[in-house]
């Protein structure tokens, strides 16, 4: 007798096993544009060229160090704000402290006058000590507590809400010690998938505006949604013109609560996104496929667009999605554009260990994952400068195999005692950094 079900499952496998080795091929083949070896190199030069500057500060204060430029933050904010200035409505710019949450530079950019978008009561003090007068307070999740700190601050607070569930224990928080906030709705630009943990479904807008015109002291005001990793503008343009269909189907009664509407963030910074192999997906399959071990040399660039076309793109969609709204707060919650190039790495190398092996006095616990497995960020030495790049493994001190810095380094030679610089590594490090076997930088506040 014919076995024919077991035939069945076996060409069923055949056919899982070529569409599976068709896709493999397809990754494989389709990966980044390589990074430009003399765009490269001209980006080096800009350190090398301050090279005594980072010495004396090395010298000064010891090692390691994290570096803040204050010229180049408050230089960031200023060309940030000019680009939006084109909006037409009016530009409100609200720091993300997440993406760094160093007080000095939440102080500077509160200083200029910017807002801060903070997402805990942790942040939240951090921002009011940092003499904030606006702060949006963002995030899932915020406990009783919380809410409560952030209406007892209400002259310098708005809350963005983030659930029904939230709507009402803040209710019940404001309606207890008797004090009005204002407030706003976060919107899931994703409604499946673990983003749906962000704010409320587009199609439940109306819904929560109704729901929220019993709760006494909460003025509803706003409206809020973020997209993340950008590039370009595509995904933050996309969403605007589907707030716009749903807006224009609202009553008027809603549409004229509505004082703001805030873009968020994730403008990536026009530096692009500098990756190793194992950062893209078709570097990271070739890699587990290969005889010959990671790839540890390839480099590649996904390109960004400038702060100007962002902020082009976004008002030219505003305007024609939403023409009868021009009279609007625009807020914007940039973190990484703003502080990604203006904080670095300074370290001093203690000790070489093989040829090709450098031992640093910092760790990774620094940046608080393991980041130069993935992203590609020049190491330059310093005490011997120079625009070649060498292959060198540039580990640092804490005792884990994964305490990686570099493949590379930029200069003529290396040695104990030289000064190691990674350049702009202000975002998602400083707030992801780890109390974990070494002691961590100091900070200096500098201008480069």
């Amino acid at each position: 007798m014919n076995d024919s079900g077991s035939g069945s499952k076996s060409n069923g496998k055949d056919r899982d096993l070529k569409a599976l080795s068709e896709k493999a091929l397809h990754l494989i083949s389709d990966h980044p544009s390589y990074m430009d070896e003399e765009y490269l190199r001209a980006f080096v030069g800009r350190y090398t060229e301050k090279a005594g500057l980072f010495r004396d500060l090395v010298r000064d204060h010891g090692s390691p160090l994290y570096l803040l430029d204050e010229s180049g933050l408050k230089n960031k904010l200023s060309r940030f704000r000019e680009a939006f200035s084109i909006l037409p409505g009016t530009p409100d710019i609200y720091y993300a402290v997440k993406s760094n949450n160093m007080p000095e530079i939440a102080g500077i950019l509160a200083g200029e006058g910017a807002g801060l978008d903070v997402s805990s009561g942790r942040e939240l003090d951090l921002a009011l000590r940092a003499g904030a007068q606006k702060i949006f307070f963002s995030g899932p999740g915020k406990t009783d507590s919380e809410l409560s700190d952030a209406v007892r601050n209400s002259g310098r607070v708005t809350l963005l809400i983030d659930s029904f569930g939230e709507l009402d224990r803040l209710d019940r928080v404001t309606r207890g010690i008797n004090i009005p906030i204002k407030a706003g709705v976060r919107l899931t630009t994703a409604e499946d998938g673990l983003w749906r943990k962000f704010g409320i479904p587009l199609k439940r807008l109306e819904e929560f505006f109704r729901k929220a015109e019993p709760a006494r002291q909460i003025q509803l005001e706003g409206i809020q949604f973020h997209t993340s990793w950008n590039l370009n503008p595509d995904a933050q343009t996309a969403f605007i013109s589907r707030l716009g269909e749903v807006l224009r189907q609202m009553p008027l009664s809603i549409l004229g609560q509505i004082r703001f509407i805030d873009i968020g963030g994730g403008y990536w910074p026009e530096q692009g996104e500098w990756l190793r192999a194992e950062g893209t997906s078709s570097g990271a399959l070739r890699n587990i496929l290969s005889a010959e071990g990671t790839d540890t040399k390839s480099k590649y660039m996904l390109e960004s667009s400038p702060i100007e076309v962002f902020a082009k793109r976004i008002s030219e969609t505003l305007e024609s999605e939403l023409p009868e709204m021009t009279g609007l707060r625009i807020c914007m919650e940039p973190g990484r554009w703003l502080c990604h190039d203006n904080m670095h790495l300074l370290m001093k190398v203690i000790d070489l260990k093989t040829p090709d092996i450098a031992i640093t006095d910092a760790g990774t616990n620094a940046i608080g994952w393991e980041r130069f497995e993935h992203d590609y960020f020049p190491v330059i030495n310093i005490s011997d400068p120079g625009l070649e790049e060498h292959t060198f493994n540039i580990l640092g001190s804490l005792c884990t195999p994964h305490d990686v810095w570099g493949y590379s380094f930029f200069g003529k030679s290396i040695a104990p005692g030289d000064i190691l610089l990674i350049p702009t590594q202000g975002a998602y490090t400083y707030s992801l950094r780890q109390e974990f076997i070494k002691a961590l930088p100091r900070t200096v506040v500098t201008s480069i």
